[in-house]
């Protein structure tokens, strides 16, 4: 049972963390993101920061690696908007 919970928390998290994904391909094509709320990421990728500590904390895999890729891309969706702000 153990490990059918497991694959569900990697799912869950796949369809979260990669949620970025449209916003940072769809920034990089157009060179913008004017529209995209800074607050609202800066928020949400300490959230997950939090949340990486908590796992480690927990020693929780699927949390751990779900969060360390959800920064990752929380950062590089901030770097972008502050590069293509110029």
């Amino acid at each position: 049972m153990a490990d059918y919970i497991t694959i569900l928390g990697f799912i869950a998290a796949a369809c979260t963390t990669f949620g970025y994904v449209p916003q940072i391909i769809k920034g990089y094509k157009t060179k913008h993101l004017k529209d995209v709320s800074l607050m609202m990421f800066v928020l949400l990728t300490f959230g997950m920061g939090l949340w990486l500590v908590y796992g480690i904390f927990r020693k929780d895999i699927v949390i751990i690696i779900a969060n360390t890729v959800g920064v990752l891309f929380g950062a590089i969706t901030l770097a972008m908007k502050q590069y293509y702000k110029r």
